[in-house]
Formats: C-alpha cells, sequence, structure tokens
C-alpha cells in the first residue's frame, strides 16, 4: 500500500538508476523502511526574526511525528519570512508583499524538484499564510496548511494590548500624550512571547479564511501559538495529510468558486483585513478560479458583522478561540444561510459537518448573534470613481463614518505623510494622499499602519481619511481607502491628485472621487511622466517588472 501512495517519489526512489539518490538520502538519516514509504514533505517557515514565526520549530517536530505514525516519511525544508511588523514603517517594508511570492516560489521548487508526495506547510507571519497555500494550489498534491496560531494579549496599565496599541502609541507620544516612560512600559508589555499579532488583523484574518476556504483544518488555525493544544493538532495534521494521499484528495477538489465565496464571507463577518482581497484573488489566480474584486463587496454586502475583534472592536484572536471559535462563526452563517455548506474541506468532512460540532461558551460575548449583528452587513466595500477606476478596499468595521469630504494632502511616499503627522501639518477634515506605493510602484506595496496609527494616536482618527495605492495593515482603522488602482506608477488618476483639490468619499454610493472635471483630469494626466524606479537591479526591480494590478491580487505574471 506504501508504495501505491508513491505517486511521486518513486521516481525518484525506486529501481537501479536511483541508487545515487538513494545515497544521498541515506546521508540526511533515511532508511530502507523510509525510502518505502511515501515522501512528504513539511514545507516549515520557521525563523528567529518574528514571535509569529519563532515557535514554528517545534511544531514543525510534531507534525512530522503524525506523519510517521500514519506511514509516511517526512522531510522538512524551510523559507523565508519577512516581518510586516518589524519593518512597518522602513524601507524594508517593500520586501514583505514580495515575500509573499518568494514563500509560493520556493515551496513549488522544493517540492517539485525532489518529487515530495503530499505536503503539509506551517504559516506564521502575514504574507507566509497566503504564500503557502499558493505553493499548494499551484502543486495540486494532497497537501493542507496550518497556522501558527495567536499571540497572547499582553497587559499595560491593567487592560489588553497588542502591536496595534503600540503603533497607536506613538502617534500619542508625538502629540505629547503619552511619556517616555508610558511608550517604553508599552513597548515591553504588548508582545508576551511567540505567536501572530493578536487582533483579527492579517495573519488571523487568512487564518479563518483558509479553514472556510477548507485548506486548513477547521479550528485548528484558532488554537492560540502557545496553548498545549497546539500541539495536538499538529500532530493530527501529519496524520490528517496521510488521509488525504490515501483518498488522493487535492486542493483542485477543494478552491472552487462557492469555497471562495465561504473565505470572503468569514473576512466579511469578523472585520478582518482589507490585505484579504489581495491574498484570495492571488489564490483564485493560482488556482485557475474565476473571482473579481467586485465579488468581495457583493458578498459583504449579504454579510452581517459578528464578530467584535479588534482592531475595530473589543476582542482577539484568543477570545474568540475561547468563545466557540471558527466552528461559531460558521455556524452562525450556516444557520442564516450565508454559506456553501457542501464545500469539502481537508478534513473530509463539509463546512456544514465541521460547524455542525460548534460548541459555544455560555454567556461569550466575541460573536454576536444573527439578530443582534454589529453591523448588518460585512466589514470590507469596495469603492470605485474617478480616483480608483479599477477600484480600491475600505474597511467599514469599527467605526460609523460613511461620508467624507476634505481638501488633499498629497505625499510621494509613505515617509513624508508619516513626517507630516508628526509635525501636525494634518488637521482635521483633510484627505491624506499617499501615492507611488503600489504593487509596481513601491514596490512592494508597503502598509501604511505607522502613519494611520500617527493619525489615531494624534487624536485625528474620526475626523481625517486617507487615500493610497499602498496597503493597509489588518491593525489599521478609520476611513482609508487602500489597493487604489490603476496605482500611480501606471498613470492611473491617483497619480495627478494635487494637494487643495477636493476628494470625496462616500461609501453608501461606493464612490470615491476628486471634484475635477473629466476635462481637466485628462490634461493632467496627458501633461503626467512617469517617476524613474527606485531600483533597477536585484528582486525589487524584477518584481516591479511583473507584478500585476492590486485589483487582480498583484501576483506575479511570467
Amino acid at each position: 500500500m506504501a508504495s501505491e501512495l508513491k505517486r511521486q517519489s518513486r521516481m525518484l526512489t525506486e529501481g537501479p538508476g536511483r541508487a545515487p539518490a538513494r545515497a544521498m538520502l541515506r546521508a540526511v538519516g533515511l532508511t530502507d523502511e523510509d525510502l518505502e514509504r511515501p515522501l512528504v514533505a513539511v514545507a516549515n517557515t520557521w525563523s528567529e526574526v518574528t514571535p509569529c514565526n519563532f515557535h514554528l520549530r517545534h511544531l514543525a517536530e510534531k507534525i512530522k511525528a503524525g506523519i510517521r505514525a500514519a506511514g509516511g516519511t517526512p522531510i522538512e525544508f524551510n523559507t523565508i519570512v519577512v516581518s510586516d511588523g518589524i519593518s512597518m514603517g522602513t524601507e524594508g517594508m517593500r520586501a514583505s508583499l514580495i515575500s509573499r511570492e518568494v514563500v509560493a516560489d520556493s515551496i513549488e521548487l522544493v517540492v517539485r524538484g525532489h518529487l515530495f508526495d503530499a505536503v503539509v506547510a506551517i504559516s506564521g507571519c502575514d504574507k507566509t499564510i497566503p504564500g503557502t497555500v499558493m505553493a499548494l494550489a499551484r502543486l495540486n498534491l494532497p497537501s493542507l496548511m496550518l497556522y501558527g496560531g495567536s499571540i497572547m494579549p499582553g497587559q499595560f496599565q491593567g487592560h489588553d494590548v497588542t502591536i496595534q496599541d503600540v503603533f497607536e502609541a506613538v502617534g500619542a507620544h508625538a502629540r505629547g500624550r503619552m511619556t517616555d516612560r508610558e511608550l517604553a512600559d508599552l513597548e515591553r508589555s504588548a508582545c508576551p512571547g511567540a505567536g501572530a499579532c493578536g487582533g483579527q488583523f492579517t495573519a488571523n484574518t487568512m487564518a479563518i479564511a483558509f479553514e472556510f476556504l477548507g485548506m486548513s483544518p477547521m479550528g485548528f488555525n484558532g488554537v492560540p501559538a502557545l496553548d498545549p493544544l497546539k500541539e495536538t493538532v499538529s500532530t493530527q495534521c501529519g496524520s490528517l495529510v496521510m488521509d488525504l494521499l490515501r483518498r488522493d484528495l487535492r486542493p483542485q477538489h477543494i478552491i472552487t468558486r462557492a469555497a471562495l465565496e465561504n473565505a470572503i464571507a468569514a473576512v466579511a463577518t469578523t472585520g478582518g483585513s482589507t490585505n484579504a482581497v489581495l491574498h484570495l484573488l492571488a489564490i483564485a489566480h493560482e488556482a485557475g478560479v474565476p473571482l473579481r474584486i467586485d465579488d468581495f463587496d457583493t458578498i459583504n454586502q449579504r454579510v452581517p458583522l459578528l464578530a467584535d475583534l479588534k482592531p475595530g472592536g473589543r476582542f482577539v484572536a484568543a477570545d474568540l478561540y475561547r468563545a466557540g471559535g471558527t466552528r461559531l462563526v460558521a455556524k452562525r452563517l450556516l444557520d442564516a444561510g450565508l454559506l456553501h455548506g457542501e464545500q469539502l474541506t481537508v478534513s473530509g468532512h463539509t463546512l456544514a459537518d465541521e460547524a455542525a460540532q460548534a460548541s459555544e461558551t455560555p454567556g461569550q460575548s466575541v460573536v454576536r448573534p444573527l439578530d443582534n449583528p454589529l453591523k448588518p452587513t460585512g466589514g470590507l466595500v469596495i469603492l470605485k470613481g474617478n480616483v480608483a477606476p479599477e477600484g480600491c478596499v475600505v474597511k467599514v468595521a469599527g467605526h460609523e463614518k460613511l461620508y467624507h469630504r476634505g481638501p488633499a494632502k498629497v505625499y510621494d511616499c509613505e515617509e513624508a505623510a508619516f513626517d507630516a503627522v508628526q509635525k501636525g501639518e494634518i488637521e482635521a477634515g483633510d484627505v491624506v494622499v499617499i501615492r507611488y506605493e503600489g504593487p509596481q510602484g513601491g514596490p512592494g506595496m508597503r502598509e501604511m499602519l505607522g502613519v494611520t496609527s500617527a493619525i489615531v494616536g494624534a487624536g485625528l482618527g474620526d475626523s481625517v481619511a486617507l487615500v493610497t495605492d499602498g496597503r493597509f495593515s489588518g491593525a489599521t482603522h478609520g476611513l482609508m481607502a487602500g489597493h487604489v488602482a490603476p496605482e500611480a506608477s501606471k498613470g492611473g488618476p491617483i497619480a495627478v491628485v494635487q494637494t487643495g483639490d477636493i476628494v470625496c468619499f462616500d461609501i453608501k454610493a461606493r464612490r470615491l472621487d476628486v471634484e475635477l472635471s473629466e476635462e481637466e483630469l485628462q490634461t493632467r494626466l496627458k501633461r503626467w511622466q512617469a517617476p524613474p524606479p527606485r531600483y533597477t537591479h536585484g528582486i525589487f526591480a524584477k518584481y516591479a517588472r511583473q507584478v500585476s494590478s492590486a485589483s487582480l491580487g498583484a501576483v506575479t505574471t511570467a
């Protein structure tokens, strides 16, 4: 039976002609018995550079034990990670989104190069999560992804805090609203150990999205990083991938249009990160499933906002886990008829089967009942207009403002906008415009958490709007439009908005416009000249030449 499951690896390990390959595999400790079994890749994103991934080496050992016990031979390899939280606000942040492609490419290369039969991918920091699943979609081998889990909240002045609080404290400190000592104490308290950022930021957003998609076992991703149960579910993932191999259940059977709609619904109902738009578009691209940016708004309008999670709400991912977790969220939406319950998951059960096992903690207030949602519609909307003809993404969870009209303050990079906030140059009513930070122009589409947090910390979160062709962190909140497409470096209209122009957000009408006549806008666009690229060689330059629009998922093309 084991030999029958070696659908790929037999070409690597069987026959006299493969003696050199076997000799090298023996050098790393494999035995005759190991070589007779299916070879299962354990694609790890462990790194010492970030708490999100710091503990994944230990989880990999548990996964490998599960694979061995179920009749497979695990072989672990590693790939890279770029920490968003650490690189935020620096030149290094340009590497973040690019790292998603490198993660996917490197896993694909190692698995194809060594003819593995199945794959377990382990993710942690923001871009490793979609990067691993992009690779699994390309490879289409029996496979699954396990997320390393969320960090626990820190404690500061008697209340829970996350990394979001530290970013916002920088703005408060600059305005004299927080002392040096208070900032230092918060810095030392916010991140108490391993695990990814605690709110419904990008990591936890994608973790729940991929459980709803079916590529992660339901309930496994939500177990916090240092909870003892994380070891148990890791071992179970090793056993489960062998079951997938025996049943020949592959990503093409799981990643369907309906499954992607389930994932979008999960993001909408939990007030998840705007980055989910980019990443789910990218997954659809890799899987060959049609999906458009407008589909996110369509689904958002029919799904209520049920989870009261940071950054817009009160609770963190660990609270959601204690309240009933992913299954509880899925049950709520299934009860409302808002999910495709028949969709398969890597457990071999349908999404409806998984949700039926939900257990709600009595008295919990993290996930609202259907008859009392936080909002009747979800947390993400797509706007279009003469500033963003291809669309942009706005997160509406956590704030009530649906209209803003004000003068533009225009900056050609994130640093210039951050300096303006710190110097008090941004005033109530302004619309901050940050451009040339898109996928190509950045390159790498930096997140603007430093700027947005500084705005909130300066006490302007409810009175200032922001527009950018870059991205936002999942920790961003306020009236912020990101992913503006076409981006400035490709001659999108955002490139010709000038300081003093009146910019109007109209969420109900799904519009983002600058109050210029079509004639004036076209005249400015004809005069516009593209700036020289920031990088002319190396991976940043290569990425800028190959990357698609944010409205298509910012995927790289040949």
